[in-house]
């Protein structure tokens, strides 16, 4: 009995280092995902001064509106995750806003840079930072944000996604596929990830009960020669 209850107790311990362990990896994420999303914000202002310079209306100078795009939409995009960041860090719906948020931010830059080919590349390069939070719902749901994003896009304006304005019915699908191939790669990255993570929880808390056990007999061992000493001076 006693054995089982010192085994239970180790599993128990491991499964607590473990909720502890990912837990503060998805807080340093959400801190992480904060700082680039400012960082996304302040790029796509820069994107659309670039790229869309300013616009003459007789005498008066207008700024283009992919710049009022950029600012305005960028801070709508930008707001609601650093809410979520700061009330609920690492909290499952903090994760879930920062992945819908995260693919309309790809959504915006790539209709910023005119749906330029390199520009969806922040597609793949975002999910595998998403993937790093070792929860596989959020690639499903930024999976569906991306595949919806182009369909509608695609369909009514399909120069700001695709960037040439008759594109076949069926492009969103290739893109859809080529995010679900990386997803699948992704998803057996989050399963190695928590299997490492679980096993390393798992043997610091075999490393921590043998510490215990081993604090236990050394002081065991001082109470008997305390005694056996005590003994001896009695003799």
């Amino acid at each position: 009995m006693d054995t089982m209850a010192k085994a239970s107790e180790e599993s128990e311990r491991a499964h607590e280092l473990y909720a502890q362990q990912l837990g503060e990896q998805r807080v340093r994420l959400d801190r992480m995902f904060a700082v680039l999303i400012l960082i996304q914000w302040a790029f796509a202002i820069g994107i659309a001064l670039i790229y869309s310079p300013y616009g003459w209306e007789g005498k008066q100078m207008v700024i283009h509106t992919h710049t009022w795009l950029a600012v305005v939409m960028g801070a709508g995009l930008t707001l609601l995750p650093l809410v979520m960041v700061r009330e609920m860090p690492g909290s499952a719906r903090t994760r879930q806003v920062i992945a819908i948020f995260q693919m309309l931010w790809s959504a915006l830059l790539i209709h910023l840079t005119g749906g330029r080919i390199e520009t969806h590349f922040h597609v793949f390069g975002s999910l595998a930072l998403l993937a790093c939070y070792l929860d596989w719902k959020i690639l499903v749901t930024s999976t569906v944000v991306v595949a919806a994003d182009h369909l509608v896009r695609g369909m009514f304006y399909p120069e700001s996604v695709y960037g040439i304005a008759n594109p076949e019915w069926w492009r969103f699908l290739e893109h859809a596929f080529w995010v679900a191939f990386e997803d699948g790669i992704l998803l057996i990255a989050c399963l190695n990830g928590l299997r490492s993570l679980r096993e390393g929880a798992e043997r610091q808390a075999q490393l921590e009960a043998l510490s215990e056990s081993e604090q236990t007999k050394a002081v065991a061992l001082e109470l008997l020669l305390t005694e056996m000493k005590a003994r001896a001076a009695k003799a």
